[in-house]
């Protein structure tokens, strides 16, 4: 079996089609198909899904992408024994809300650190993300944790907690929170992030709520509907400055729920320099106060 064909599986993952990687290989679509089904024919098991319009990887695709390239990394460092320089491409996702706090001074160290190595950022939900990480398609990414901790394939490093937040109009009164509640519409936050099912939970066991019709995916635009009067809601405020664009009135809850961040790697890639270089340097970030005056 050739290397070539374990770079085309990269491709694929990478890219989610056969035609976008040949596109991406400078291959035909048939040579791309021929390589994945020897790669087939290799492991013994299939690769792909070929039941609907569209030839979707499984979850052993990742698999055996992710031991291929230790394979390779490990033989890499057989053959130039001599070289400590990192070199080569992390693919690191960063929810929307995080890449403000992670981003800048992760690259700044990592550029003075490892000129070689290039880490490319992608964008996505906590869980869209975590799966690709799983599948083998990213190489880290930095998510809202699940509250069960996820797949044991995965090693999951945190940053920091947000606790959740009460948002009104910054013309609200002080009044009880329950009172508040029952004054203003609710706008609800994404029930498929991870921080909107906690705040959905804890509504429902602590307050009643007045029912509204919005419901939105970003905490931005939670937060632009809560400065225009529309109504309330509860959200993390973890991102720098993001009150000064759309000011509120924040309430700290009492139990609130918290939302841990954190660094998600494959537990299979901790000899992983180049990942491992990633680790750190986001780890030795010191992000700034997430309170609710922040």
């Amino acid at each position: 079996m050739k290397w070539e064909a374990f770079a085309t599986l990269e491709a694929v993952l990478r890219t989610g089609t056969l035609a976008a990687a040949a596109r991406e290989a400078n291959l035909t679509a048939g040579a791309v198909g021929l390589q994945m089904k020897q790669l087939e024919a290799f492991v013994g098991h299939p690769l792909f899904d070929r039941s609907g319009l569209q030839v979707r990887p499984l979850p052993l695709a990742g698999e055996v992408a992710a031991v291929m390239r230790r394979a390779r990394l490990e033989l890499d460092a057989l053959r130039r024994p001599a070289s400590r320089a990192l070199e080569g491409t992390v693919e690191l996702g960063v929810i929307e809300s995080m890449q403000p706090l992670v981003l800048p001074g992760a690259l700044q160290a990592l550029r003075r650190l490892h000129a070689g190595l290039r880490v490319r950022p992608h964008r996505g939900r906590s869980a869209d993300l975590t799966h690709a990480v799983k599948a083998g398609t990213l190489d880290a990414a930095v998510v809202a944790q699940p509250e069960t901790g996820g797949s044991s394939r995965l090693a999951w490093h945190p940053l920091l907690r947000c606790p959740l937040s009460l948002v009104l109009p910054p013309d609200a009164p002080d009044l009880p929170v329950a009172e508040l509640l029952e004054r203003y519409e609710w706008i609800a936050y994404d029930p498929g992030t991870i921080a909107g099912r906690l705040a959905a939970r804890y509504l429902q066991r602590h307050y009643r709520i007045r029912a509204g019709d919005l419901e939105l995916d970003t905490v931005r635009a939670v937060l632009a509907m809560v400065s225009a009067g529309l109504g309330a809601s509860v959200v993390q405020l973890s991102e720098p400055n993001i009150r000064m664009a759309c000011p509120v009135k924040v309430i700290e809850l009492p139990q609130a729920p918290v939302l841990q961040f954190s660094l998600v790697t494959r537990r299979a890639d901790a000899a992983d320099r180049r990942i491992q270089a990633v680790v750190r340097a986001i780890a030795g970030l010191q992000p700034p106060s997430l309170s609710s005056g922040s």
